[in-house]
């Protein structure tokens, strides 16, 4: 009961009742200048109305601002359970004009048909109550018990009105959604942008965090060494490491934080996703200022510095490598020496980075720390708890973030132990289609 009552007490039955009125207002004042409704039946004054009737409608689709008057009208008083479902943009093409145009007739019509069912209904339960002798019972009016079942059945006409009302309501909602809301092109065309804004934001969280995780954890071996040896010479080559590193950082930081403050439309140059002055996405200004191959000498000597031993070898000459690639190649040593210093500080990193076969081959390896079951070391510090044996926990973001740059870029990425060493090994080919 409560499921069939629900919908007939709902207010957005009623708004929905009041917008489907609207159509046979429009139609009686139609009639009313043309062709009138003295001399003529029924059905001639319809033959002679329906057809100015759409001929007005379809001439005020072909103004742009009435689907946008619609929509607004519609997302007030049909109530849709999403209000983007329904646009209030005007019109932009001929597309636009003939769904308008459609949507017009067609709630025109709907509503003249619940217009005309409404009075119908509402006089048959008038009737029942008022002059049961104008309805079938008229009859029995006159004989015992007549005028009293009569009222008794004045609710039905009013139930199956509230119902028909609520159907239609349902009915005009989805034709509201079907031609004022987006077509379908324009659907796909607003998941594409939502998913490249989404992926343009995930891009720069993961530069992010590729660029401060580094920054925080040579920060922390440096303090944290600096701490334990208690040499004051010492002490300042490590503040003034921690000074360089943090202002890299905070550069970074700024730049990723503008571009999220500050979007910009998909395709513009110089914006995340966008179009620079090489036509490679994101090569524009803000793109450039990102480091890449060339910057990987510092990244070495701070990690160094750091006190994990680097030995690189970077087979790759300057400019042989498209921006994006340089800039990717960049982060993906950056995360692996960050890697390297949280998980196995102190231990030795190589560094191999080579051009072979049309492809990009980077391998940064660290030698693993030992088990802490063979061994007693000291309280590790905040950088080395967590895994001790020097590989990565499995699952974190760092590696995800390699993997997801390596298959962006159409190459793969592993990660694991090989002879007493964590490996990660990026293939990327040199040449990027499309």
């Amino acid at each position: 009961m409560p499921r069939i009552l629900a919908p007939l007490l709902s207010a957005s039955t009623y708004s929905r009742w009041l917008h489907l009125m609207i159509g046979p207002v429009f139609v009686g004042v139609v009639l009313m200048v043309y062709p009138g409704v003295e001399g003529w039946s029924p059905g001639e004054v319809l033959a002679r109305a329906v057809p100015v009737d759409a001929a007005l409608l379809g001439l005020a689709a072909l103004v742009p601002a009435m689907r946008r008057a619609e929509g607004v009208q519609a997302r007030l008083l049909l109530v849709p359970d999403r209000e983007r479902d329904i646009a209030v943009e005007p019109a932009r093409g001929w597309a636009d004009r003939r769904r308008t145009a459609a949507w017009l007739v067609g709630r025109v019509l709907l509503g003249g048909l619940v217009g005309a069912a409404s009075v119908l209904l509402a006089g048959a339960a008038f009737d029942l109550v008022a002059r049961p002798e104008r309805t079938v019972f008229g009859p029995l009016a006159d004989g015992p018990g007549g005028s009293v079942w009569a009222p008794l059945l004045a609710p039905v006409p009013l139930f199956a009105l509230g119902w028909l009302v609520v159907g239609a309501g349902r009915l005009q909602l989805a034709m509201a959604v079907r031609l004022l809301g987006p077509s379908p092109a324009e659907r796909l065309a607003t998941a594409e942008l939502r998913a490249e804004r989404l992926l343009e934001r995930n891009l720069l969280a993961r530069e992010l965090h590729d660029s401060i995780g580094h920054a925080l954890t040579v920060t922390v071996l440096q303090a944290g060494a600096a701490r334990e040896v208690g040499d004051p010479a010492f002490a300042a080559e490590a503040l003034e490491i921690i000074e360089e590193t943090g202002r890299r950082a905070m550069d970074d930081l700024e730049r990723t934080l503008a571009l999220l403050r500050d979007p910009g439309e998909p395709g513009e140059p110089g914006e995340p996703g966008g179009r620079g002055a090489s036509g490679d996405p994101g090569s524009g200004e803000d793109a450039r200022e990102r480091p890449g191959i060339d910057r990987l000498p510092a990244l070495f000597e701070t990690t160094r510095a750091a006190g994990s031993p680097v030995e690189a070898s970077v087979d790759v000459r300057s400019g042989a490598l498209p921006g994006v690639l340089s800039r990717e190649g960049y982060r993906i040593v950056q995360e692996g020496l960050t890697n390297a210093l949280k998980y196995a500080p102190g231990e030795p990193i190589s560094i191999r980075i080579a051009l072979r076969d049309g492809n990009l081959e980077l391998r940064c390896a660290n030698t693993l720390r030992p088990h802490p079951a063979h061994s007693h070391p000291a309280r590790p510090s905040g950088a080395e708890r967590g895994r001790t044996d020097g590989s990565p926990r499995r699952g974190g973001k760092g590696l995800r973030g390699i993997r997801e740059r390596a298959v962006l870029l159409g190459g793969e990425a592993t990660a694991g132990a090989e002879s007493g060493e964590w490996v990660l090994a990026v293939r990327v080919p040199l040449r990027l289609d499309g």
